[in-house]
């Protein structure tokens, strides 16, 4: 066993590093977190987690606390932007809940991780620090040091880098660059007062149309309703890419231009001052060597369609401990199997995003017209596609 002198070391402290340390401190195994900011907080809008990822909170004891603050929405609702149409729902009640055995949950990013930072500060195994921008990782001799941009160094029994899409840890491994999609999202949360577009308050609505969506729903007990705009710039160029000429506000009032009301009325009320560019990576073959291996965005970032991001760090941090506590002191072996395990599943949810991101936002007629007339014929009680991803239950909960 690793001493509190000689932890696990995990690099970045969003809530896939939050996880994976309260993950590894189930096994009774020292962890230090090292995050770069000054202090640990989250930015951000709303964040839908699926039944993969509640089993894991669950399992991490902080699903009663998380409940307190989150929306147990009722159906997750296709509409088509233009038409104003319901195009297919999904029931989210309590059948989902047996099938899963979780809920299916929607709440502010900052409450989610507020609430896996205090966890993780009330755990005597588990040390945060703050203002570490990592600047290197070095294996030697059974034991890895992480040096910051300030100076301070780390040792440490392991390393697990969980620093995101634009990941450090990452380039141990590969030398690839995050992937632009040419999409933008524009979010924001609004009081609940000034929400008078539409009955199912409690719904998660998620309105597409060639090239863009509108994904809405209440956060925060409902007392804000959480949008997110998202469209496909045609300004996109390479030489543009890392300014702010494309994707601007003036094109989002083109590309929605011609929507429904309801549609209009959201777009009125979002937030314009801040765009997110919409990036994922190509799945690489190997994120593991020997002490150090990666997790969450930093190992599988992904686009946000199928919204798994989070669920798949918070499978990433289920399955992590479950190989710790399997081979104890053998981090190498419990590295590789973790690896073994998370890689095919991860490599296929982030296929699968690129794939539901074409087919949300088609623009032919007649691609269109298949995937409402498929939509159509389905009921909200048949879950087959979203079984691969909602229903992955393996090492999840503890016998």
């Amino acid at each position: 066993m690793n001493t509190k002198g000689n932890p696990f070391i995990v690099i970045g402290g969003g809530i896939g590093g939050l996880a994976t340390a309260l993950g590894i401190a189930e096994t009774n195994q020292y962890v230090k977190v090292l995050e770069q900011a000054p202090e640990f907080g989250e930015i951000g809008a709303g964040i839908q987690l699926a039944a993969n990822a509640t089993n894991v909170l669950q399992r991490l004891g902080v699903m009663d606390k998380i409940s307190e603050i989150a929306v147990f929405p009722k159906r997750l609702v296709l509409m088509d932007a233009f038409t104003g149409k319901e195009l297919s729902a999904l029931d989210l009640g309590d059948v989902y809940k047996e099938r899963y055995g979780a809920p299916y949950i929607v709440l502010h990013r900052s409450d989610l991780h507020k609430v896996l930072a205090e966890e993780c500060a009330s755990n005597p195994y588990i040390e945060l620090v703050t203002n570490q921008s990592i600047v290197e990782t070095v294996e030697n001799e059974g034991q890895v040091t992480v040096t910051s941009a300030n100076g301070d160094q780390h040792s440490g029994t392991a390393v697990v880098g969980a620093d995101g899409l634009w990941s450090k840890a990452r380039k141990l491994f590969a030398e690839d660059q995050p992937v632009c999609s040419k999409y933008v999202a524009y979010r924001g949360a609004i009081p609940m007062e000034e929400v008078t577009s539409h009955e199912d308050l409690d719904d998660v609505y998620m309105w597409i149309g060639p090239n863009l969506h509108l994904v809405q729903y209440p956060v925060r007990r409902g007392e804000l309703y959480n949008q997110v705009v998202v469209f496909k710039s045609s300004q996109y160029t390479e030489e543009i890419e890392k300014t702010d000429q494309w994707g601007t506000p003036e094109e989002m009032d083109h590309v929605f231009a011609g929507t429904c009301d309801l549609v209009q009325n959201a777009i009125s009320f979002i937030q314009r001052q801040r765009r997110w560019p919409m990036y994922d990576r190509v799945p690489i073959n190997n994120w593991t060597k020997g002490r150090i291996t990666l997790t969450g965005d930093a190992a599988h970032p992904m686009l946000q369609y199928l919204a798994q991001g989070a669920c798949q760090a918070l499978e990433d941090a289920a399955y992590l401990s479950d190989m710790i506590q399997k081979h104890g002191e053998n981090v190498e072996q419990a590295f590789l199997e973790y690896q073994e395990e998370r890689m095919p599943r991860t490599a296929n949810v982030q296929t699968s995003a690129r794939m539901w991101g074409e087919i949300i936002h088609n623009t032919t007629d007649a691609g269109i017209l298949l995937r409402n007339t498929i939509l159509s014929n389905r009921t909200e009680k048949d879950f087959k596609f979203i079984d691969p991803f909602h229903g992955y239950n393996k090492s999840l909960v503890k016998a």
